[in-house]
């Protein structure tokens, strides 16, 4: 991939925000390609986007330049290869809770030697403008970004183990699971106020093993917090949230008008 990729603002210590996709709908998409964000996530695990929507979805991100990431579904690693071969910039997978868990996702979606991907990228070449397999093979590993994700407390007693997989770009938190495995079950909480050394503590162990660090934002009053604990991929705002507050912000502006 030639263009300045996510693993190059990444490695630049850049933070690159993220709008969360749950809405399968291509129109929406465009609209987010025309917007702020700097990057969209499709989330096929708990949201409604599946193999069509993805591939469609991605037309207008990747042509708008927008950084684009799959999340797939639980274990789902076949569909982790496959976003890469539509053109992702990313893969989240979510509950890596072990380090077999984190090789097989390796697997998937690094081509050899580092992991077993098989090659099938031509939308990718397609999408990304470019020519010759051999140079996007060449690239593809370090340009295309794996994120696990620590959801559990299993997950996060072996995140450094998990953080230095080869292969494993990244730790990605998901923090409303983590509060009910951290509360074991009493609550969910993102903002859960004993968990939240160890929410730091997730990014520090990716950057000392000089991966990178995500985090899902349930609030966006949280992101600089985040940001200050070392996460630089970051959900910032659910797409039916962002619709939700647009509605209310035009009728309290038509009201105001009246």
């Amino acid at each position: 991939m030639h263009e300045y990729t996510l693993a190059d603002r990444l490695a630049a210590d850049e933070t690159v925000l993220t709008v969360w996709s749950s809405i399968p709908e291509t129109g929406l998409l465009e609209q987010f390609a025309l917007g702020p964000f700097d990057a969209v996530t499709m989330d096929m695990q708990h949201g409604g986007h599946h193999i069509e929507s993805v591939l469609n979805g991605m037309v207008p991100l990747i042509k708008a330049g927008k950084v684009v990431a799959v999340r797939v579904p639980l274990g789902d690693f076949g569909t982790a290869s496959r976003a890469l071969d539509f053109g992702a910039d990313a893969v989240v997978a979510p509950m890596i809770n072990s380090v077999e868990d984190a090789i097989a996702f390796r697997d998937a979606v690094k081509y050899p030697p580092v992991g077993g991907r098989s090659w099938g990228a031509s939308r990718a070449l397609q999408m990304r403008g470019v020519t010759g397999g051999p140079a996007f093979l060449k690239s593809a590993n370090a340009k295309t970004v794996s994120f696990a994700m620590i959801e559990t407390r299993e997950a996060f007693e072996i995140a450094e183990e998990i953080a230095a997989i080869d292969g494993i770009d990244g730790l990605f938190l998901g923090p409303s699971d983590f509060s009910i495995a951290w509360s074991g079950g009493a609550t969910v909480d993102p903002a859960l106020s004993d968990m939240q050394e160890a929410v730091a503590r997730i990014a520090e162990v990716a950057r000392s093993a000089g991966k990178h660090a995500g985090a899902f934002a349930a609030n966006p009053a949280t992101v600089q917090q985040y940001v200050e604990s070392g996460f630089r991929f970051i959900s910032v705002a659910m797409d039916f949230t962002i619709i939700a507050e647009g509605q209310k912000s035009v009728m309290a502006a038509a009201g105001a008008a009246r």
